[in-house]
Order: structure tokens, then C-alpha cells, then sequence
């Protein structure tokens, strides 16, 4: 009789024991569910992610193949001063701009807004305008931004053809060089009266704490316009 109530006295005990470790197991899962849920739902964006982008990938090697090698034969064949190979340049443009998605926002990064500059220009003239940044991403100034389209806006009134813009970025500042291959003009046979150039070009940077210059280009041929804003200047 004494073992049979010690073992009925010590039955309680156990189903706490049970219970408590049952409170204690769904507490943890309580508490770890919102964790498992957000990895998966990250393993879900992610393995999505992968998904669209190897579709966008089989997108690009089908458009480059097709549609990108078409509109570059339409402007070898039409020449760079057309009118049809200035919209087959525009669509490039736009095309490889959505494949590889450099549709940054302009009021952040500085070479993205100089090819807008570039892309608005090419509309209006005929002129064949080639990019390139070099460095880190940097934000747009307006003193340069603002001197740099209006050489890249002289380069195609007065030379058109094919247009350079070359972009370097440093921790030291941001250089930017627009050469041109037209008769080429150096500046001391600007006329006093052409404001574009001494006002909107040199002044403005001056202005800014920067430096512009314009001389010919390489071998005489062409105009080259070097504009460097430094670290620090005004943005």
C-alpha cells in the first residue's frame, strides 16, 4: 500500500514535468516561427531573384544576337550623321539600358546623367555620342553637369560625326574630357562674343572651384574640352 501511494503521489509530478516541457516546446516554436518564416520567404526572393535574372540573361544573348546586332549594322549602313542611324542609336540605347538595367536614377549618379545629356542631344542633332566612366559612382554636380553638356551640345552644332565623353572619378576629384573630331579650335580664336564656351564652359567651372580647358585634339584633328571639378568643390 505505501509503494502504491508513493508511486500515485509521484504521478503529478511527472504530468507537470510533461506539461511543462510541452509549454516549453511550443514557446520555442512560438518564438521561432516569424524566423523560420522570413528565411524562407528570403529563400523565396532569392531563389526568384536567381530565376529572373537567368531569364533576363537568355533575354539579352537572344536581343543582342537579333535585335542589338540589327540596329548597329542600320547605323554602319545609314552613317552616323542620318536621320534613321540617330533613332537606331536611341533605341540601342534604351534596349541596353533595360537589359542591363542602368536605369539608376539621374539625380545620383553622375554618369548616368551625362548619358541622358547624351541621349537628349543625339535626338535633337545629327551626332553619334560615346560614354565611357571610369571609378566609382559619384554624385552628379550641376556646375559640371551643366559645363559638360554645354561642350558636348557645342561639339555637336559645330563638328557632329562621332563624339566622345570620357569620365574619371577618383578620391582626388572628377574628370571629364568631350573630344570631337570637327575642324578643331583652340581658344584664343573663340570670338569674345561666343559666351558658350568662356561663360558657360570656363567661367562656370571657374565659378564652381573647378578648371575647364579647350585645345585641340590629338594630332590637331578635333576639339578637346577638359573639365575637372576636385574633391570638395562645389556639388
Amino acid at each position: 500500500m505505501l509503494a502504491g501511494g508513493a508511486v500515485l503521489a509521484d504521478r503529478p509530478s511527472a504530468v507537470n514535468a510533461v506539461l511543462a516541457v510541452g509549454v516549453l516546446l511550443v514557446a520555442a516554436g512560438v518564438l521561432a516561427a516569424p524566423r523560420v518564416v522570413r528565411l524562407w520567404t528570403e529563400l523565396m526572393g532569392e531563389r526568384a531573384a536567381r530565376v529572373r535574372e537567368e531569364q533576363r540573361a537568355e533575354i539579352a544573348a537572344h536581343l543582342h544576337d537579333s535585335v542589338l546586332q540589327t540596329l548597329a549594322l542600320i547605323q554602319n549602313r545609314a552613317g552616323a550623321s542620318s536621320e534613321v542611324a540617330r533613332i537606331a542609336r536611341a533605341q540601342e540605347r534604351e534596349l541596353r539600358d533595360w537589359l542591363f538595367e542602368r536605369d539608376v536614377p539621374v539625380a545620383t549618379d553622375l554618369a548616368a546623367e551625362v548619358r541622358a545629356i547624351a541621349a537628349a542631344i543625339e535626338l535633337d542633332y545629327s551626332v553619334h555620342l560615346e560614354v565611357v566612366a571610369v571609378g566609382a559612382s559619384v554624385p552628379g554636380a550641376a556646375p559640371l553637369l551643366a559645363a559638360t553638356r554645354e561642350a558636348v551640345l557645342n561639339a555637336a552644332r559645330h563638328a557632329g560625326g562621332d563624339v566622345s565623353v570620357y569620365l574619371e572619378s577618383s578620391p582626388q576629384g572628377v574628370d571629364v574630357f568631350v573630344r570631337d573630331r570637327g575642324p578643331g579650335v583652340a581658344l584664343d580664336e573663340v570670338p569674345g562674343d561666343r559666351l558658350g564656351i568662356r561663360e558657360s564652359i570656363i567661367g562656370r567651372m571657374s565659378r564652381a572651384g573647378g578648371s575647364a580647358s579647350v585645345r585641340p585634339g590629338a594630332g590637331g584633328t578635333g576639339t578637346e574640352v577638359h573639365l575637372r571639378l576636385p574633391a570638395g568643390a562645389e556639388r
